[in-house]
């Protein structure tokens, strides 16, 4: 049974979403009808993903009414600046046919050069070099400070953040006053985010993990290929997926497991009770040396050349986040 789980905006959101990164173009409206049939009821949506007209159609062929379904979106990197925020929002909006999301998070700590003119079109704006353009003078405060003011316009029912450091996060509390109802972060058992669970628990902002099968953009197994998850889900009579999304499940979160196969979205979609001690084994699997990050857009073709996560792979880098002041 789906939970709803208060956020600290006042509003609810179900534990377990359906997800569209990397979902194929010409399948995702299909995903997302299959998805709602299924019965969920939180979609995870961004403009970079260049497939939100295509969820509209899912959402209106499955005849599921929009007040019934919790909808985040995000603001991408070439929309930081402050006056193109809401001009961002309204873009998304009207791709999705909608009149509000109910959570908008910033997707990355990260801006893109603005050009007021395409902002919403060129999302990789190059430099002379054909590297990725950074806006290295709008801070993260400026852009909050403007992500803020959407709460006034009733487009946004809650806002919040998406990849940010403790660090950043605190910051933007310190500067605005105003806690972010949710984070989005990449979370699953090669990265279990435990500092930033403490510290979210202590603030009351939410968490919701991507990615919770884990990524296979480096050519790493997916976790549930892991014979240990596999052994695991076959003790339980269930598929080594519910296993993980059962996981990530444990201490109130959130997941958005992603697929376009509608047997195995449907399947994503039962939530089983993990055991104490299949809890404590798939969490071994991240032990140590064993930690393992996905996505860390230094590594990226082209890269962004910004530091965000304070990752060995990251080093190279010769920027780093503008938190502002």
């Amino acid at each position: 049974m789906v939970q709803q789980i208060k956020l600290n905006s006042g509003f609810t959101i179900p534990n377990l979403g359906f997800g569209t990164w990397q979902a194929p173009p010409g399948e995702v409206k299909q995903a997302v009808e299959a998805a709602l049939k299924a019965g969920y009821r939180h979609l995870d949506l961004a403009k970079i993903y260049q497939n939100q007209e295509e969820v509209k159609g899912g959402i209106a062929a499955s005849g599921v009414p929009r007040a019934e379904i919790f909808i985040t979106s995000k603001l991408w990197n070439s929309s930081h600046r402050p006056d193109l925020v809401e001009p961002a929002l309204d873009d998304t909006l009207k791709e999705l046919g909608l009149d509000y999301l109910d959570l908008y998070l910033i997707h990355w700590p990260i801006a893109f050069d603005p050009r007021p003119a395409t902002h919403t079109t060129d999302l990789f704006p190059k430099d002379s070099k054909g590297a990725v353009h950074l806006d290295l003078e709008t801070t993260l405060i400026d852009t909050y400070k403007a992500m803020i003011k959407l709460l006034d316009t009733g487009k946004v029912k809650s806002i919040g953040v998406s990849n940010f450091s403790i660090e950043a996060i605190d910051a933007l509390v310190a500067a605005t006053g105003h806690v972010p109802a949710a984070h989005q972060v990449e979370r699953h058992p090669l990265l279990a985010q435990e500092d930033l669970i403490k510290h979210h628990k202590e603030k009351n902002i939410h968490l919701t993990a991507y990615s919770p099968l884990g990524n296979n953009n480096v050519g790493k197994k997916k976790l549930f290929e892991y014979p240990e998850v596999i052994a695991i889900a076959d003790k339980l009579k269930v598929t080594p997926a519910q296993a993980l999304i059962a996981w990530g499940l444990e201490g109130g979160h959130s997941v958005i497991p992603k697929s376009v196969t509608p047997a195995r979205i449907a399947s994503n979609f039962v939530e089983i009770d993990l055991p104490k001690e299949d809890f404590d084994e798939i969490s071994k699997l991240g032990a140590g040396a064993k930690r393992w990050r996905f996505n860390i857009p230094y590594n990226y073709e082209p890269s962004w050349d910004i530091e965000i996560f304070g990752e060995d792979s990251e080093k190279g880098a010769t920027n780093h986040v503008n938190i502002g002041k």
